[in-house]
């Protein structure tokens, strides 16, 4: 099949999945083409069967804002012509969704078949705003297609925006190879003889709660000895900075921005936080437990779906720092507890999240559309 996907490219979640989706997806023998405004992160060096297509942004005197979703459905239809797509997969309800529905009335209804990916803050903070809320319900409504990556979300899309249609959840995935091959870097200062590693990754936005993150830390290391990294950057990574230091903890946090791979920074984690307000699945949790790392988090979204509360990690209420933080030494003085919980999280990883497994998915979801197109086609005598 000829595929289009649309996504952000920055690394976030919904990015990540949809580029790892479409790396796969070419080497199962699928043509695909990237559009967005700038090169996903994890694509890197064009792998064979997979194309990148640049949005252009200009600027014009009339125009206050540019009108980037407008020069987004341009180009996906001028993709969808020149690569004679057969699916045009957008990775998230606002502006992907709804550009790729304006792409199809460009193009024609039955050249082309729309499916959307709902990632999370697509239905529970972005898309619900009330100037984007009639968008989105348009998005999902129109869509020819719709996956959810947990049953939570499918739940929330279902209860925030009534919708009545049939929608798959298809959980994100990972690739376990890779994650057990990566060795561990050297990181700032030198890992001291027995000193555990706490691990924090994301966009250091406030529903990530970042001062959570560096509370059980801090409560973590004024009883054993420990660091915390901090991978990623954001509005609230300054908080981080300033309560680590009224903490008096600074010294033991080090932050190394955003990383493309993070794979290898896993490898030399002990424990992963992510105390998250709301997660729709949690990928980075996923992530880390393909690495074989215990998980703190909140029990909240579809985490509860991914970690395994006492097998493959431990999960709390939202805010409760004192549950987190007793949980995490629990696990970090005891190694046979950290081993145990460390060796299911990479099992159910492998098992339960494998590519081999739900990228399949999402591929029976395109041909289940290209038969209805084909019957569609047939009955009309076309």
């Amino acid at each position: 099949m000829r595929i289009g996907i649309c996504c952000y490219p920055t690394h976030g979640g919904s990015g990540v999945v949809a580029t790892e989706l479409g790396k796969h997806l070419a080497e199962r023998g699928h043509s695909v083409s990237f559009i967005s405004y700038a090169a996903p992160l994890r694509l890197g060096e064009l792998p064979p069967g997979v194309s990148f297509h640049e949005v252009e942004i200009e600027q014009y005197p009339l125009l206050k804002h540019f009108p980037y979703t407008l020069a987004l459905a341009s180009k996906m239809a001028e993709v969808a012509r020149a690569k004679r797509l057969d699916i045009l997969h957008a990775h998230y309800a606002i502006p992907f969704g709804a550009a790729a529905l304006l792409a199809r009335q460009i193009v024609g209804r039955r050249s082309l078949k729309v499916v959307t990916t709902l990632h999370g803050t697509d239905i529970t903070l972005v898309g619900n705003n009330a100037s984007f809320r009639p968008v989105t319900q348009l998005a999902i409504a129109e869509a020819d297609a719709v996956t959810t990556v947990s049953q939570f979300l499918k739940d929330e899309t279902q209860r925030q925006f009534r919708v009545d249609r049939e929608m798959d959840v298809i959980y994100n995935f990972v690739d376990p190879a890779r994650h057990a091959a990566a060795p561990c870097p050297a990181i700032g200062s030198p890992e001291r003889p027995g000193q555990r590693t706490l691990m924090h990754i994301s966009n250091f936005r406030p529903v990530k709660r970042i001062r959570d993150v560096v509370e059980v830390f801090a409560g973590v290391a004024s009883r054993i000895d420990a660091r915390l990294i901090l991978v990623g950057d954001g509005p609230d990574l300054p908080v981080a900075r300033e309560l680590g230091e009224t903490l008096g903890i600074l010294d033991r946090i080090q932050f190394m921005g955003v990383v493309d791979e993070v794979a290898p920074l896993l490898a030399c984690a002990d424990l992963f936080l992510l105390p998250s307000a709301t997660e729709s699945f949690g990928l980075v949790a996923l992530e880390a437990m393909a690495s074989g790392v215990p998980v703190i988090a909140s029990a909240v979204g579809g985490l509860p779906e991914v970690v395994e509360d006492g097998v493959t990690g431990r999960l709390a209420p939202v805010g409760d720092i004192e549950a987190m933080t007793e949980s995490a030494i629990q696990i970090l003085v005891d190694e046979a507890i950290r081993q145990r919980m460390g060796a299911a999280a990479r099992h159910r990883a492998a098992t339960r999240f494998h590519y081999q497994e739900h990228v399949p998915r999402y591929e029976a979801v395109y041909r289940r559309l290209m038969e209805e197109k084909r019957d569609g086609e047939g009955g009309s005598g076309e």
